[in-house]
C-alpha cells in the first residue's frame, strides 16, 4: 500500500476468465467484480447499490450489466446507473494484464463501498430559474438529482404533503417493523448539500398555469419556470356502511405501517383486497396477528396481473401459514362497538371477527387539485403525458403514479404503471427534457413482490386487450410478418416459488434486457433495427402449447 492508500493486487490468470464471464475476486479482503467483455477486462463494485445483490450473478449484454434481483443496470465502462431502481452508480477500478496475470488497482476507500454517487453541479444564486417539483416520491427525487447531475444551477424545490424525505415505499408492506428513518432513500443533509429544497407537509391545492404559480394548503404560493407534477396516487376507499369506524386503515406512510402492526398484533385482522399490498401485509403479519382473513372478489390473488397459476401458488403459501381466504365475495358492511370496528360482514353472509381492517383495493391518481384546469387527464384522473413526460401545458411535466404514458413496448399505447422503477425512469426523463435534451422514455416495467421469503418478479405489463395474463415464463407478442408489434405481458417466477426458475439462472435475468431490445427496436426508425427478429426460446413448464404468435423468452427453464 503506498502513500495515496492505493492497492494493487493480482486477482487471477488471464485465461481463468472467459469472454462474457462475470467473476467475483478479492482485493485487500474486499469483493470486486471482474468482467471480461470482448476480451477486455473491467473491474467494478461487486454489489448492487439498491439492496446489495451480488452482481456476479447478473447478466451482461454488450456493455450493460443487469442486477439479478431487481433489474438495475450499469455501464461496465463507467459504472454509471442506466436503469433503476438503484439510485447510485458502482465504482470502477483499473485493470492491467502482465505476463498473463490480471491485476486490479484501487483506492481502499473505493473498495469499502460498492456504490458511487454521481457528481452534481452546485446551486448558483445568479441563476433565477426555479424548477418546482410537486411530490416527495422517487419520481420527484430522481428528477431533482438528475437536474443537478446534468448541470442545472437554478433553484430546485420539492414540495410534498409527506412528513419525510423520500423513502422506500415498497418496504411499507414488506417490512412493517421498520422506522421511517430506516427506509429513507436520501438523508436530509444529502439534499441540502446539493441545494435541493425539501418542503414537507406542503400540499398543493391549485395551479394557475397561465401565471405559472402553485398555491398550497397553508395559503402560501410559489412561482415556477418549469413544473413537475409527481403527486402519486392514493389508496381506494371503502364505500360500505361502517367505513367510518376506527381501526380501518390504508397503507401509504410509515406511520400507517407502524399503526397496522401495533393494532394487528395478537388481534383479528381483515384484509380487503388480495392485491400486492394486501398479500404482503397478510404475509408479514401471518405469525403476528391472532387471525387473518383476506376478502377478494376474484377467485385468486393477483388474478388480473399474474393469472390464476401464480395467484393459486401464493394463496396456498399463505394458507399454510394459517391465513384464511374468502374469495369470489365482497365486503358489504362493517360493524363496531364504541366507535371501533369489531366485525366484517361479507356479501355471501359470512361474518368475520375484525379488530383491524386493512384496505388494499386499488389506487386513484392524486390529481384532484387540477380539477377545472386545462391540463389533460383521463377518466380516472391520470395526467396524459407524451414520451418526453410533457403534458399539454407548456413548461409542465408529470411523472410517476399520477400519469398515463405511452409505453414503447405496447407500440405507444397508454398505460398507468405504478412501479417504483418506472417512476424513477419518468423522473429522469422529465428532468432531461426540462433541460431541453429531447429524451424519450424507453424503459421496461419491472416489479417485484416478496411473500414469506419468496419473491415474485415480472417485467412487461399485465394482460389486456382481452388476452389473459399468464404465469409461465414467456411473453405475449402480436406479430405481423417480419415485425414485432406489441408486447402484451411477461411475468415470471423466481427463487423456485413454482419450481421452475431460480436465482442466478442467467435466463431469468435476461428477460428485461430482451424486452429492452424490443422497446428500442420499436422506437427506432431504422428498418434494420425495428424488424430484427428475436430468437430466444423457453419451454412452457406445464407442456401447454404456445399460441403461434407468442414470443418465447429465454428463462432458464
Amino acid at each position: 500500500m503506498d502513500s495515496s492508500d492505493t492497492i494493487t493486487e493480482e486477482v487471477c490468470r488471464e485465461d481463468d476468465v472467459g469472454d462474457g464471464q462475470l467473476l467475483e475476486v478479492m482485493v485487500a479482503g474486499y469483493p470486486v467484480l471482474l468482467v471480461r467483455n470482448r476480451r477486455e477486462f473491467r473491474a467494478l463494485g461487486s454489489k448492487c447499490p439498491h439492496y446489495g445483490a451480488p452482481l456476479s450473478k447478473g447478466v451482461l449484454r454488450g456493455e450493460r450489466l443487469r442486477c439479478p434481483w431487481h433489474g438495475a443496470c450499469f455501464d461496465i465502462r463507467t459504472g454509471d446507473i442506466e436503469e433503476y431502481p438503484a439510485l447510485d452508480c458502482i465504482p470502477c477500478f483499473k485493470v492491467t494484464v502482465e505476463d498473463g496475470k490480471v491485476f486490479i488497482t484501487a483506492k481502499k476507500k473505493d473498495l469499502e463501498s460498492s456504490q458511487r454517487v454521481k457528481d452534481t453541479s452546485r446551486r448558483c444564486l445568479l441563476n433565477k430559474n426555479t424548477m418546482l417539483l410537486l411530490g416527495g416520491g422517487v419520481a420527484a427525487l430522481v428528477c431533482a438529482e438528475t437536474l443537478r447531475q446534468e448541470g442545472f444551477t437554478g433553484r430546485i424545490i420539492m414540495a410534498t404533503r409527506e412528513k419525510h424525505v423520500p423513502y422506500d415505499k415498497s418496504k411499507l408492506s414488506k417490512e412493517m417493523n421498520l422506522k421511517a428513518e430506516d427506509i429513507y432513500l436520501r438523508k436530509p443533509e444529502f439534499l441540502e448539500a446539493r441545494g435541493i429544497e425539501l418542503w414537507t407537509e406542503k400540499e398543493a391545492v391549485s395551479v394557475d398555469f397561465q401565471k405559472q404559480k402553485v398555491r398550497f394548503m397553508d395559503g402560501s404560493s410559489q412561482k415556477y419556470h418549469q413544473l413537475l407534477i409527481a403527486t402519486g396516487s392514493h389508496s381506494g376507499f371503502l364505500k360500505v356502511p361502517g367505513a367510518d369506524l376506527q381501526n380501518i386503515c390504508t397503507l401509504q406512510t410509515p406511520e400507517e405501517s407502524s399503526k397496522i402492526l401495533e393494532l394487528a398484533t395478537g388481534k383479528n385482522l381483515v384484509v380487503v383486497g388480495a392485491s400486492f399490498i394486501g398479500m404482503e401485509v397478510a404475509a408479514f403479519l401471518s405469525d403476528k396477528a391472532g387471525t387473518i382473513s383476506v376478502v377478494e372478489r376474484e377467485e385468486f390473488p393477483f388474478q388480473h396481473a399474474l393469472g390464476p397459476q401464480v395467484g393459486g401458488v401464493t394463496m396456498k403459501m399463505l394458507q399454510n401459514k394459517g391465513v384464511k381466504f374468502h374469495m369470489k365475495t365482497e365486503l358489504c358492511e362493517l360493524k363496531g362497538k364504541d366507535g371501533k370496528v369489531t366485525e366484517a360482514v361479507l356479501a355471501n353472509g359470512e361474518k368475520l371477527p375484525a379488530d383491524v381492517v386493512v384496505v388494499g383495493i386499488g389506487s386513484t391518481p392524486s390529481s384532484a387539485f387540477l380539477k377545472g384546469t386545462s391540463i389533460a387527464r383521463d377518466a380516472k384522473g391520470a395526467i396524459l403525458v407524451n414520451l418526453h413526460m410533457q403534458t399539454n401545458i407548456p413548461k409542465v411535466f408529470a411523472a410517476g403514479d399520477v400519469v398515463t404514458f405511452p409505453v414503447a413496448l405496447l407500440d405507444g399505447e397508454r398505460a398507468s404503471i405504478h412501479h417504483q422503477q418506472v417512476a424513477e425512469a419518468h423522473g429522469r426523463c422529465a428532468a432531461l427534457n426540462m433541460l431541453g435534451r429531447g429524451e424519450e422514455l424507453h424503459t421496461v416495467p419491472y416489479f417485484w413482490s416478496t411473500l414469506l421469503g419468496k419473491s415474485i418478479r415480472y417485467a412487461g405489463r399485465e394482460g389486456h386487450r382481452g388476452i389473459p395474463s399468464t404465469s409461465w415464463v414467456w411473453g405475449w407478442v402480436q406479430r405481423s410478418p417480419g415485425a414485432v408489434q406489441a408486447l402484451e405481458w411477461l411475468p415470471w417466477l423466481w427463487e423456485g416459488i413454482h419450481g421452475h426458475c431460480g436465482e442466478g439462472q442467467p435466463g431469468t435475468t435476461e428477460i428485461p434486457d430482451l424486452l429492452y431490445q424490443v422497446s428500442e427496436s420499436m422506437a427506432s426508425p431504422c428498418p434494420g433495427n425495428r424488424h430484427s427478429p428475436l430468437s430466444y426460446s423457453c419451454r412452457d413448464p406445464t407442456g401447454a402449447p404456445h399460441p403461434p404468435w407468442a414470443l418465447k423468452a429465454a428463462a432458464g427453464c
